[in-house]
């Protein structure tokens, strides 16, 4: 009886496997950013993301009034992530998905010294902003990304609508690097495309 039992099990084994084989090819076969993590609410305002520390950390950087004759047009660290499905993506092919969020988190210039030496160090959060990419939502943006931002701490928006166009966009579409993102700055994103 057990030898039947055990003669039964290794003749469906095989198809258990080939079951098993094509939920993983497909599973892997479906580009990782076609889920956007970009999540908006019924007015078409962009919901904050509360996990975004979680995300790839692309890199932090910072234009100080130093530097900038007293006159920094943005004078604090940009602490910038980008969701991982979009980040998987990127690694692949390159280029940013539809469906990609970029968060940028403003952090205070702090101290200028430390037992290291002198320096630019980070004091207290500011604000949040976030850029996203989206052929649906954003047809008429350059190249599909509209800016957001959540405003200021110590008490941020839980949603945001987008910037109009000439706030963000012609920067962008004037100097960054590659879609309106600004990868030169950022060699995690550089490194990736290698």
């Amino acid at each position: 009886m057990l030898i039947n039992q055990v003669r039964a099990h290794w003749k469906i084994l095989p198809a258990v496997l080939a079951f098993a084989m094509i939920t993983i090819v497909i599973n892997t076969a479906v580009a990782p950013a076609s889920k956007s993590m970009a999540k908006f609410n019924s007015k078409g305002e962009l919901k904050r993301p509360v996990d975004y520390r979680e995300w790839v950390y692309v890199g932090t950087p910072i234009t100080p009034n130093e530097l900038n004759n007293g006159k920094a047009a943005f004078p604090e660290f940009h602490n910038v992530y980008i969701d991982p499905n979009s980040w998987a993506s990127y690694k692949k092919t390159g280029e940013f998905p539809d469906g990609t969020i970029i968060v940028k988190e403003l952090v205070s210039v702090g101290s200028k010294a430390a037992v290291s030496g002198n320096g630019y160090f980070m004091g207290d959060f500011l604000g949040l902003e976030a850029t996203v990419k989206s052929k649906a939502r954003f047809p008429g943006e350059p190249n599909n990304w509209a800016y957001f931002t959540f405003g200021k701490q110590p008490k941020l928006n839980a949603t945001a609508k987008a910037f109009a166009t000439d706030k963000c966009a012609a920067c962008h579409q004037a100097s960054a690097a590659q879609d309106m993102v600004f990868t030169q700055y950022y060699p995690v994103l550089r490194d990736a495309k290698k």
